[in-house]
């Protein structure tokens, strides 16, 4: 016992992790490159095959980075070994960027053992940090590298054969492991409450995340409009998509984020709480401003061509996604539910009647305006709630 004692490289109660430290921003860096990918590879090809194969993708990248995070959250990461798996990760996290764009041809065999042994590897260093040092936290990694292992299997197996369907059998696997809290035949459930969960960290972590999505969204909607400059439309629709993601921007930081972190740390159920309001709550949110991004690259491209149903869901689906996964964390966070929101998802809706007769000029504006009304409802909202207070 004296050597786990001596390998402790779990965070200690009371130790300040409620800051991201410099190791995990250096790991986000490689993020930047994968959402970059997974955009401009939807971009090119935003056919219903391609759409259904990147929004895997989408999730797969989610899906690692956030279980990163927790395991950041619950390790130290001034410890050297805590640094070096995290520059492990971050290799193979360029290496499935770079897997991105033919993940489902020749790269597929590249995405799925990368993305398994990401997954794999990191529950095993957990798996041997708790040894010794916290047995439910042990007990709780042990379950969860073993559902890692189950999903690997067909990570693999579906790089040989029928991709989409066991790639999208390994996710759900996946996905639904935390819900059911990992249960393992012969262990049962982890019991609950088990990890000390930073809930600031996590809130931290994740709007820092957003932060690099809607970076991300600059830099596309820039790389696009650079290269049609000459177009008449382009500086009209270049202005709509920087507004559109200043709006987002607004939504999510003005109110919600705050609200967010305020629950997690307050709560008497910080691992529930974190799981609802960050691991699964902030996926669409995630999601809806990839989708945006690649919306406004077609509307760059595009701009004068009269709207597809394909565009148009692009062009109006990201910000509704965003929306959606607004509406789950502050219904979370303070139950409480945004009329904003709601609103601003029936306008798009209705924006979306328009797509007969206009085109992806007029639908991208149309849908920067929806995302200004909501951002605006919200700050007045606010402003008369802070005065009666």
């Amino acid at each position: 016992m004296a050597s786990d004692r001596s390998r402790n490289w779990v965070r200690k109660q009371g130790a300040d992790q409620t800051k991201s430290s410099f190791p995990e921003l250096f790991f986000d860096l490689v993020f930047v490159f994968a959402l970059i990918q997974l955009s401009h590879a939807l971009a090119s090809d935003f056919s219903s095959t391609a759409a259904i194969e990147s929004l895997l993708l989408i999730f797969a990248i989610w899906w690692v980075w956030i279980n990163t995070t927790w395991v950041t959250n619950l390790l130290d990461t001034d410890k050297d070994p805590v640094r070096l798996l995290l520059f492990g990760l971050m290799f193979g996290g360029i290496l499935l960027a770079i897997a991105i764009p033919e993940a489902f041809g020749t790269q597929g065999p590249v995405f799925a053992v990368v993305y398994s042994a990401m997954q794999v590897g990191r529950s095993v260093f957990t798996l041997y940090a708790f040894r010794g040092v916290n047995q439910a936290s042990f007990l709780t990694f042990l379950r969860i590298t073993l559902w890692m292992l189950v999903s690997s299997v067909f990570w693999i197996a579906g790089a040989l054969e029928v991709r989409t369907a066991l790639w999208s059998l390994a996710l759900l696997i996946e996905y639904a492991s935390p819900a059911v809290r990992y249960y393992v035949p012969g262990m049962g459930k982890s019991a609950r409450e088990t990890l000390d969960v930073s809930g600031e960290h996590m809130a931290e972590r994740c709007a820092l995340f957003v932060i690099i999505c809607l970076g991300e969204t600059i830099l596309t909607s820039g790389r696009n409009a650079a290269e049609h400059m000459g177009g008449d439309l382009t500086f009209a629709v270049f202005c709509s998509a920087f507004l559109s993601t200043g709006f987002m921007w607004w939504i999510y930081f003005h109110h919600g984020q705050e609200k967010a972190a305020d629950k997690a740390e307050a709560t008497s159920e910080p691992e529930s709480v974190a799981l609802n309001l960050f691991t699964y709550g902030h996926l669409p949110i995630v999601a809806g401003i990839i989708i945006a991004a690649v919306g406004q690259d077609l509307s760059l491209s595009h701009a004068s061509e009269e709207s597809t149903p394909k565009e148009a869901l692009a062009i109006l689906g990201g910000p509704a996604l965003f929306l959606i996964g607004n509406i789950w964390v502050k219904l979370v966070a303070a139950r409480e539910m945004p009329v904003s929101h709601i609103v601003g998802l029936v306008l798009l809706v209705m924006v979306a009647l328009l797509l007969p007769i206009t085109d992806n000029y007029h639908i991208q504006m149309f849908a920067t305006a929806v995302l200004f009304v909501v951002a605006l409802w919200e700050y007045m909202a606010l402003r008369r709630i802070r005065a009666v207070l």
